[in-house]
């Protein structure tokens, strides 16, 4: 890959490739996190508990909400009802023998994962999307948007992205579903489920903190905000600037945290997610403190797409084809785009 040239005229790569070893990491990964969170997602959509009980002298069916022992009946025990409870505990077995046996090589994984240096996830933002992942709302319904997202493409890159702000104290997540949602604050309860002391600050009703003040902040594009459902907590902000990151396709790779635990990311395509923060390095409203940072990001990201992402193409065509609040930002970037590798054969 081409170098850039730092402020002390000292030249660093753009990317610097993966080793062998390091890729054969990340694919070992991604297949033993999918078998692990195969096996979660269908504990997390059954019914908590089945159960037989007697009340009065006879036989029900009783379905077991939660660990205090909120229940409702399914009806009088019947040959349907003990062929439902045998299955569910079944499947119960099988999901949870299956679960428990990948969680053991995918944790040895991660921990190589980590000694190979490969790049790390802040450990808040881990635990928020592998509740996502189990909720199934990954991609379908919530992205990654803010800086966090940046490990992910420098596995999409194939390498490390030099020179990159790569993590922050909160956690940016933007609402994505085209489908109204019906009487479930999902958001709501993922963000529960992972730290009951969450609550919505009441000065910016789009973020949630924690007893330790981590911060959760949800955004929406205007086209999508009506999808979630009305009670639903944090409150998404609309701006318009979101949709642009609903364009192209999402970028969605396993990564390791720093507590040694895995998480999937699902992100932006990085040539709009790249536009869109170089467009805010601009924009007088952004905090003045965020936005050399924003600059920085932009840059090396839009160089790491066009070098190590050809999937990704950031040609003459894309950028004809972009709206015109990022067209100058596009032609900032052109002016000093680098130059691609020449093949030495």
């Amino acid at each position: 890959m081409k170098n850039r040239e730092t402020q002390d005229n000292k030249t660093v790569p753009i990317v610097v490739p993966f080793t062998d070893e390091q890729s054969r990491m990340l694919i070992n990964l991604e297949q033993r996190y999918q078998v692990w969170m195969a096996a979660e997602q269908t504990l997390q959509a059954m019914p908590y508990n089945l159960a037989r009980k007697q009340v009065k002298g006879h036989s029900y069916l009783y379905e077991i909400r939660n660990r205090k022992g909120d229940a409702k009946s399914l009806g009088p025990w019947s040959e349907e009802h003990e062929a439902k409870f045998e299955e569910y505990h079944d499947t119960k077995r099988t999901a949870k023998d299956r679960r428990d046996k990948s969680r053991d090589m995918l944790a040895e994984t991660c921990r190589l994962y980590r000694a190979l240096k490969l790049p790390l996830l802040s450990s808040g933002a881990g635990k928020i999307l592998r509740e996502a992942d189990r909720r199934q709302l990954l991609g379908s319904h919530l992205i990654v948007v803010g800086t966090n997202a940046i490990p992910v493409y420098s596995i999409e890159a194939s390498g490390f992205i030099q020179d990159v702000p790569d993590e922050t104290e909160d956690f940016d997540l933007a609402w994505a579903s085209t489908v109204p949602e019906e009487d479930t604050q999902s958001v709501w309860h993922m963000l529960k489920a992972v730290d009951s002391t969450y609550t919505v600050n009441t000065e910016k009703t789009f973020q949630a903190r924690n007893a330790t003040a981590y911060e959760v902040e949800l955004l929406a594009a205007p086209s999508r905000i009506d999808t979630i459902y009305r009670t639903d907590k944090p409150k998404p902000v609309a701006l318009p600037e979101q949709e642009w990151l609903l364009n192209g396709d999402f970028v969605n790779h396993v990564v390791v945290c720093r507590d040694g635990s895995p998480a999937r990311i699902v992100a932006p395509d990085p040539r709009w997610f790249a536009l869109q923060k170089l467009w805010m390095s601009d924009q007088k409203k952004r905090n003045a403190l965020k936005r050399p940072k924003d600059l920085k990001q932009a840059m090396a990201l839009l160089d790491a797409t066009y070098l190590a992402m050809p999937q990704y193409p950031l040609n003459d065509r894309f950028g004809e084809s972009l709206p015109d609040e990022l067209k100058e930002s596009f032609q900032k970037w052109s002016k000093n785009r680098p130059e691609l590798d020449k093949p030495d054969w």
